[in-house]
């Protein structure tokens, strides 16, 4: 039994390392579509969808999987209105445009955002203590997803999440290099979003998110909402559109769940042994953890401090700056955690950074 588990270990690790590598996995969160795309807020223009045969077989699909009445379903759906330009915006960036992390982090570890992060944690102070008590999630954590996420709640989308998701299940572009996963995906998340509908008193669907169909203070997708979503405020209900003090419980809820080690720093800084420097092997799994802190050793990364006795797995996290060198950070299995919140290493340390920042002038 113990080798059957040990397998099974093994082969787990090698498909997220393979899924990871092809570019096949996604967050189910806010920036699903990609964030770190800087869109112009303009008005939304949509159309009708008109006859559609799929649109009866999407509405069947999502009754039955979500066991939802088929004519109640099917009146929400053709409430629905096809978003111009959609398409454009959920496409990957072009090639051409290479990833800086200098200009990502400038974006957002910036002044305004910070002393909005300061006037955040001081309005909302004790459930983010409770939050961290309870969950064992730290309070800087939490504030950088919402500054990242949604500007401290200035910044939440003015697309109705109906008009989004409908859109991206029924004209996903079909050139997108993963279109079958992400179409699949978009249809599974209009279901849990209309689900959610369903449970409201009025029933009404006129929710607005982001251009990928994300909702309320941390940009949950609608099955995060399902999952990971908690009533913090105690009022009888969750509403991440209006409650920030919800927004605040979920989001440490939501790292919980994922596997996040209180206590555990989330990375670590690095420099390099030239001479017996293996970047290859190290990069090889992604910001998948995969290295003992002397494996890492043995393969040129020098690590100092508390790294050098880290007990956990860790990964060499790659940072391009456009033309001028990658910068690099030892991530532990907590960094990881966030990358889940959204896949990216850029996000992570950016939330990180954020919260730390703000935490930096609390303190002081």
């Amino acid at each position: 039994m113990k080798l059957l588990t040990l397998l099974s270990y093994i082969q787990i690790r090698f498909l997220l390392v393979l899924a990871i590598s092809l570019g096949f996995i996604w967050s189910t969160n806010a920036l699903a579509a990609g964030h770190g795309k800087k869109h112009k807020v303009h008005p939304v223009r949509t159309t009708p969808f008109g006859p559609h045969a799929e649109m009866a077989q999407l509405a069947t699909v999502i009754s039955q999987d979500q066991q939802l009445p088929l004519p109640w379903v099917r009146h929400q759906l053709s409430l629905a209105r096809r978003v111009q330009g959609l398409e454009k915006m959920v496409m990957p960036p072009p090639t051409s445009s290479p990833k800086n992390w200098a200009a990502y982090q400038a974006r957002f570890i910036e002044p305004r955002r910070i002393d909005a992060g300061v006037k955040f944690w001081q309005a909302y102070k004790d459930a983010l203590e409770r939050a961290q008590n309870i969950y064992g999630v730290p309070a800087e954590l939490v504030v950088g997803v919402m500054g990242v996420e949604t500007f401290y709640g200035q910044q939440m989308g003015n697309y109705k999440v109906l008009d989004v998701l409908t859109t991206l299940a029924l004209h996903f572009p079909p050139e997108h290099p993963r279109v079958q996963e992400r179409q699949a995906f978009f249809k599974s998340e209009l279901g849990y979003f209309l689900k959610m509908v369903h449970a409201q008193p009025k029933g009404q669907a006129a929710i607005t998110g982001s251009y990928a169909g994300a909702m309320g203070w941390p940009q949950f997708m609608p099955s995060s909402w399902s999952r990971f979503a908690v009533d913090f405020d105690g009022d009888g209900r969750i509403d991440l559109l209006k409650s920030p003090i919800d927004a605040i419980g979920s989001v440490a809820n939501y790292f919980k769940a994922f596997g996040w080690q209180t206590g555990m720093p989330t990375h670590y800084s690095v420099q390099f042994d030239e001479a017996k420097l293996d970047k290859p092997t190290l990069l090889a799994p992604d910001i998948l953890p995969s290295f003992s802190a002397a494996s890492m050793r043995d393969k040129g990364v020098l690590l100092e401090g508390d790294a050098q006795q880290h007990k956990g797995n860790l990964a060499l996290v790659e940072l391009f700056n456009g033309t001028d060198a990658p910068s690099y950070v030892v991530g532990t299995e907590n960094f990881y955690v966030v990358t889940r919140y959204n896949w990216s290493s850029y996000y992570a340390l950016a939330v990180i950074e954020l919260g730390q920042a703000v935490f930096k002038q609390i303190r002081d």
